[in-house]
């Protein structure tokens, strides 16, 4: 923890909390800062602000060679790829290169439990953390999180502290460097995505597979029995630890307000993991009775004129529009598309045909291929394409109905558009409430 008078690269300030949370921790630590980053200082805007009258230099718009020879500790950003030239660079001069969430697992005795998967990571994550809240834990909760850090958490955790970390396969191959996994670990299932960034899927599993890899018989892995694909029986034969198994079957008569069936393999995740630490059933049901959901997952913005809007900006998979689609029992008129992730698109084109009254596609190469697939089917289920998010939403309320659902569940990357998903939600809800405030 002694970081006074090092020297240290912010690989990546980004644009959600956790590079500058970090460049603002080793600032207060007495280290000598340096960010950098592709992006603009206009595009960093927010972030470079909360920076100003510190003594920190700023390389943005582009990485400079000589920072990764010059400073002692790179810090890299989960999306920066470990095929970075300049990461490299690093590596040949013997510099150290940490992320943030498994470099921080190294320096504390507090127990971590982390939760990986395709799909319901952050509702998870979030669940277990309010359950050991409700029940008088000291948890804190980090890693994919939006806003959040886990080395600034440091100071505050001890042997009796509980930290919760959503973790992402990139932000595992940090663990995977360190050779550390979570005592407590949790696949929460396993789909296609990000092969935009991974050569195959096996690639991409077998970096989620780091959250196990690295347990000894002291540790626990949580696995979703209700997914008996081929990389469950992989989980099972490989892990070391103590395995204990959770199913949507477990449990009967929980109230909640989560929408979607695949929801309750989430509770079930959840539920398991706070019985093994030793919460009471009954302080389980209340937390969850409570839980309200997390922003951008099947989140009901509002109900004007008995139209409800939902968003799930989050969905960023096609699987995932998939599974939102599917929470319904009613078809639903749908935002969808945008950027790509080279991830087959058949399935999702289907369960749109059969669960959607209309859609409004948002631009970008996926949106192409949806329009493609959809059209060959029904040619008067897309409105259009639009590369206007506020003409999009205003041209489905024109056309809803009462008790209509409009949903925001794109199925695709918001690259292009939007600045990530968490931009793409804000602006959903910021037109839902421009919509609300028309209509009063």
């Amino acid at each position: 923890m002694d970081f006074k008078g090092k020297r240290v690269l912010i690989m990546g300030l980004g644009t959600i909390g956790k590079g500058l949370k970090d460049a603002l921790f080793f600032y207060d630590k007495g280290a000598i800062v340096t960010v950098t980053d592709l992006k603009t200082e206009n595009e960093l805007e927010n972030s470079i602000e909360e920076l100003k009258n510190k003594n920190i230099k700023l390389h943005l718009g582009g990485h400079i060679e000589k920072d990764f020879v010059e400073n002692d500790i790179i810090v890299r950003n989960p999306a920066i790829p470990e095929d970075s030239k300049f990461l490299q660079i690093a590596r040949n001069n013997k510099r150290k290169i940490i992320m943030d969430d498994s470099y921080a697992t190294t320096l504390t005795d507090a127990k971590i439990i982390g939760i990986t998967g395709t799909r319901g990571k952050t509702t998870t994550a979030t669940l277990i953390y309010e359950i050991l809240k409700h029940a008088g834990f000291d948890v804190y909760l980090s890693g994919n999180i939006r806003g959040t850090a886990t080395l600034p958490l440091l100071d505050r955790l001890n042997k009796n502290s509980y930290l919760v970390l959503e973790l992402s396969s990139w932000q595992l191959e940090g663990f995977r460097d360190e050779k550390i996994s979570p005592q407590y670990s949790a696949i929460t299932n396993i789909y296609r995505d990000h092969l935009n960034r991974y050569k195959s899927m096996d690639d991409y599993v077998d970096d989620k597979k780091c959250i196990y890899k690295f347990q000894d018989k002291n540790g626990v892995l949580f696995i979703n029995k209700d997914k008996k694909d081929k990389y469950f029986y992989e989980f099972e034969k490989q892990a070391k630890s103590k395995i204990v198994y959770y199913s949507k079957n477990d449990f009967k008569n929980y109230n909640t307000n989560l929408i979607g069936k695949h929801n309750l393999e989430n509770i079930a995740c959840a539920r398991k993991i706070a019985l093994e630490i030793g919460v009471s059933e009954n302080i389980i049901k209340e937390a969850i009775s409570n839980f309200r959901g997390v922003e951008f997952r099947l989140e009901k913005v509002n109900e004007i004129n008995k139209i409800i809007f939902i968003n799930d900006s989050a969905s960023t998979s096609p699987d995932a529009g998939i599974m939102a689609l599917n929470s319904f029992d009613k078809k639903v008129l749908l935002l969808a598309g945008g950027a790509t992730k080279n991830l087959p698109l058949d399935n999702f084109a289907d369960t749109i045909l059969k669960k959607a009254k209309k859609i409004a596609l948002l631009k970008g190469e996926d949106s192409l291929k949806l329009k493609e697939l959809i059209d060959k089917k029904d040619k008067d289920l897309v409105l259009g394409i639009y590369d206007n998010f506020e003409r999009a939403v205003y041209d489905l309320y024109k056309i809803a109905n009462e008790n209509d659902i409009i949903l925001l569940s794109p199925g695709c990357a918001s690259f292009g558009l939007f600045v990530n998903e968490f931009d793409r939600g804000n602006q959903f809800n910021q037109i839902v409430n421009k919509i609300k405030n028309e209509t009063k």
